[in-house]
């Protein structure tokens, strides 16, 4: 097979819901390893690409599609480029860690298919930064890969790991997504309170340095109203160059799966109605300030739109490859297409709701 016929073929695509049955007799997360393994076997093809009026500018980077894969399925940076090729937008990797740790005990990835929805509870296991660094250095630059770091679980310091963190990969990011809301490593969402937030994010941006590369903020979707507001004033004070919302949620809506029990944050389809709140929040509170990227329970154009038109200027997704596989990210920026044609919009930027 060609290149072009390996990475991208539309039957390829197509054939994704004849396979998910067998792959979804495999525990998830050695099928997530062998789809990793895969893709680093194949050629990677060229970035496709877009129409034009997709085209967002963010923090001073061409973001050439709306939609980007968020941090969690390439956690090591080992295919960034092959999932630029399968059309996404920007691609986040990671999160990674000053050093390598394995996570918690195994099992701690659970598909809910029944709810379209994910658990996770993996606690940043990844291979540490020098490894990561390493491959995106030898990397040819092209396309927008942003670089997710966190704190090492055992550190006595977290805001030294990410002020190394940011130090570390700043070289080799187009960005960097500072990830302090993850539920799976204890006591990490506290640094969300506005007097840890604002020491860590001094610290972060005197690592960064003049002319270091944007730094986002990745938040959760449980705050109430009182953090919210709190947030939002120290990262505008910061004037931080972008914000994430949202993370996984230790909420439970109802939920039909066997694993609905099973600890962890919570992402997919359930997640959707309160990650598109807390965006709705997050630009009210910012009143506009600062752009905003939307995650949690995104699975089609319309659901992207949805979260544009609230006040999104870019999208990430990842639970949904798992239900609708790897052609998701095309479909979506080819959906959203005639969306802004239905309600008189020129570009994706002019949608951006107020």
């Amino acid at each position: 097979m060609t290149e072009r016929s390996v990475a991208s073929s539309p039957v390829v695509m197509a054939l994704y819901p004849l396979l998910r049955p067998l792959v979804f007799r495999l525990d998830a997360e050695r099928a997530h390893g062998l789809s990793i393994a895969a893709l680093e076997r194949l050629p990677v093809r060229k970035a496709p690409g877009f129409d034009p009026r997709l085209a967002m500018r963010v923090a001073g980077l061409d973001f050439p599609s709306p939609v980007g894969l968020a941090a969690g399925y390439d956690k090591d940076a080992r295919v960034p480029d092959a999932m630029l090729g399968l059309g996404f937008g920007s691609v986040e990797v990671g999160t990674l860690t000053p050093l390598a740790q394995a996570g918690n005990p195994r099992p701690r990835l659970f598909r809910l298919a029944e709810d379209g929805a994910v658990i996770n509870r993996l606690g940043f296991n990844n291979g540490g930064q020098s490894a990561a660094f390493s491959r995106l250095a030898a990397r040819a630059r092209r396309g927008i890969v942003g670089v997710n770091v966190g704190a090492n679980k055992e550190s006595a310091d977290r805001v030294a790991d990410y002020a190394q963190g940011v130090a570390m990969m700043a070289p080799v990011a187009d960005y960097l997504a500072i990830n302090i809301s993850s539920p799976n490593t204890p006591g990490l969402r506290a640094l969300q309170e506005a007097a840890a937030l604002d020491e860590l994010l001094a610290a972060v941006i005197e690592a960064r340095g003049a002319g270091g590369p944007p730094v986002f903020l990745k938040v959760a979707p449980d705050l109430d109203a009182k953090d919210i507001d709190a947030l939002a004033r120290v990262v505008v004070d910061r004037r931080l160059d972008a914000l994430i919302v949202a993370n996984t949620t230790v909420s439970r809506p109802p939920l039909s799966s066997v694993h609905a029990a099973e600890q962890g944050g919570l992402s997919g389809e359930p997640l959707r109605p309160l990650a598109l709140q807390r965006l709705r929040d997050f630009r009210l509170a910012t009143g506009g300030a600062i752009p905003l990227i939307a995650a949690g329970g995104i699975a089609s154009a319309a659901d992207a739109y949805a979260r544009i038109r609230a006040g999104a200027s870019l999208i990430q997704l990842y639970s949904a490859l798992v239900y609708e596989g790897p052609g998701l990210a095309r479909r979506i920026a080819r959906g959203l297409l005639p969306l802004l044609d239905r309600d008189g919009f020129a570009t994706i930027a002019d949608a951006i709701g107020d």
